[in-house]
């Protein structure tokens, strides 16, 4: 190992350790997404579980454990059930189960009762479903394949196998959704009584049918109908008795996600499948987002790694307070300052934050206030660079 990994390594301490895997197998392609995505046959599928199999081999934790665990994709609910057992089974049997979390990722569609138990039966704890919108509408707009009805059906099933936190995701900001709209569509997922909401603004990604028509000025973006859907949020999970610990995330108490409140803190994870993303080892890597070229580098023991940046003190330093910085309960100064060496507490623009009333420091600790929330994406922009 060389020097730069080695004190790369030393700033993660104890740091939880998570595994994402990409499922990368869509029955079809939703308008706004931009995650790699093919769609699924026998063949493919049976190659994958192989592949992943095979990927696993060339990981090596030591004697670390996986704390948490998320599947994402793709949608990972396409994969019949005892597909999903093997999978589950080929990392467990590697790295041993999750200690904290094991999330899986599903669509309304895919959702069956069958699923669920081998799910369940696997030792997942987390159901995270793609609801979108709760308008047929707007579900029609985004592209999605699911009704009212099956995300009502999905929802009932979920809950009746009895997962320890469920979570919905929405989507706000769509062409011609209106405020009330979105009001409506909160509410409505509320009524649910989920554990945990996340809520994201629709992101036109670049190689998607959204993207395609916001070039042809059939769609536009207006930051200012933006910041008064994020307003309408906040209000309407406060109401419904959800708090928000992260810009697009609201949560009962004790059903926050762990695999991303530990991404959040900068901490270690290893990305398993094609496309799937990594912080390990002193770098930050990418898996060819490609079945047949994973599979192949596979086949010459190699994982296939793309997009790698080798990290040091001062990225993590600076990764750790834009996205720290997005958290409710902000950053701990004093305990970045220990954990990079970096001196933190005397920094201009954490106090012309404060000054402009878009932060709140409170001893060491520096948190976004509702305003300084709005704009956090150009508090991070600011960030850029700082430190790295």
């Amino acid at each position: 190992m060389s020097k730069s990994k080695h004190k790369v390594s030393q700033r993660y301490g104890e740091t939880p350790l998570g595994l994402y895997l990409h499922v990368p197998f869509c029955s079809t392609s939703c308008d706004f997404c931009g995650f790699y995505q093919i769609q699924s046959d026998r063949k493919g599928i049976l190659s994958y579980i192989d592949g992943v199999k095979r990927e696993l081999e060339l990981v090596d934790v030591g004697s670390r454990k996986i704390d948490t665990m998320f599947w994402g994709g793709g949608t990972p609910g396409l994969l019949p059930a005892a597909d999903m057992l093997k999978v589950g089974s080929s990392i467990t049997d590697a790295l041993g189960m999750p200690t904290q979390e094991w999330t899986v990722e599903m669509a309304p569609s895919s959702v069956k009762r069958d699923k669920l138990e081998a799910l369940k039966e696997a030792g997942v704890t987390r159901i995270s479903m793609g609801i979108q919108s709760l308008n047929e509408r707007l579900l029609e707009a985004l592209g999605r394949q699911h009704s009212l009805k099956q995300i009502h059906k999905a929802y009932d099933l979920i809950r009746e196998v009895g997962f320890r936190s469920v979570n919905v995701d929405l989507i706000f900001a769509i062409p011609t959704q209106t405020e009330e709209e979105w009001r409506a569509d909160v509410r409505g997922a509320l009524a649910l009584q989920p554990d945990h909401l996340s809520t994201y603004c629709l992101t036109f990604e670049e190689d998607t049918a959204l993207f395609i028509k916001l070039q042809q000025g059939k769609v536009s973006i207006d930051p200012d109908r933006e910041a008064r859907f994020y307003t309408a949020m906040w209000e309407e999970a406060e109401n419904g008795g959800f708090q928000q610990y992260e810009i697009s995330n609201y949560a009962r108490p004790g059903h926050q996600c762990l695999h991303n409140v530990n991404t959040w803190r900068m901490a270690e994870w290893i990305g398993i499948g094609p496309s799937g993303s990594s912080q390990w080892e002193g770098s930050r890597h990418t898996n060819t987002p490609d079945l047949k070229d994973w599979l192949a580098g596979l086949e010459r023991g190699e994982r296939g790694l793309v997009d790698r940046t080798e990290l040091s003190d001062g990225l993590l330093l600076e990764d750790s307070l834009i996205f720290g910085l997005r958290m409710n309960e902000g950053v701990d100064l004093a305990a970045l300052e220990r954990r990079f060496g970096r001196s933190l507490r005397q920094v201009a623009f954490f106090d012309q934050l404060v000054e402009e009333g878009k932060a709140l420091r409170e001893g060491d600790v520096l948190r976004l206030t509702p305003e300084g929330r709005m704009v956090a994406d150009a508090v991070g922009e600011a960030l850029l660079g700082c430190f790295g």
